[in-house]
């Protein structure tokens, strides 16, 4: 094998190398990749069926119903709403009328079965996301009326 056969020969190995590490890495990005969906966004079937991701809105007041540490209640953006059913143990700071996010999936049934819930941390503080989807579903039940 001449030197020029070697030096194409190592390139095209460190190129194949290359090529596989990023498709792995891709790969595991793209099945850890979580998206944010509002309630409206659900309900218009914007939100991957089978996969997991995050749901946010506020807690709707009189819909939590807890059954020792399974737990429902219904997440709203003021326009739509969506029953969140939950089996753990909830954040302290988890209330009625206040901010939540809660990653899991959508069921065939239309409940969110959510894997982790998160409740904001202070009276000053939402996702942006959440916030975000609050004040389109407010600005399109204005348009609305």
């Amino acid at each position: 094998m001449t030197p020029r056969r070697k030096r194409i020969a190592i390139v095209a190995g460190i190129v194949c190398a290359v090529g596989a590490a990023t498709a792995l890495v891709l790969n595991a990005f793209q099945s850890n990749l979580v998206f944010f969906y509002s309630p409206t966004q659900v309900a218009a079937k914007e939100a991957p069926v089978g996969r997991t991701f995050r749901l946010g809105g506020l807690v709707e007041e009189g819909s939590v119903r807890r059954d020792g540490v399974a737990v429902r209640f219904v997440v709203t953006d003021t326009a739509v709403t969506i029953p969140v059913q939950y089996q753990g143990i909830l954040p302290d700071l988890f209330k009625e009328g206040k901010g939540v996010v809660a990653q899991g999936q959508i069921g065939a049934d239309g409940v969110f079965v959510a894997r982790e819930v998160l409740a904001k941390h202070d009276e000053n503080y939402m996702p942006p996301e959440a916030a975000e989807a609050l004040k389109r579903a407010a600005d399109a039940k204005e348009a609305a009326q």
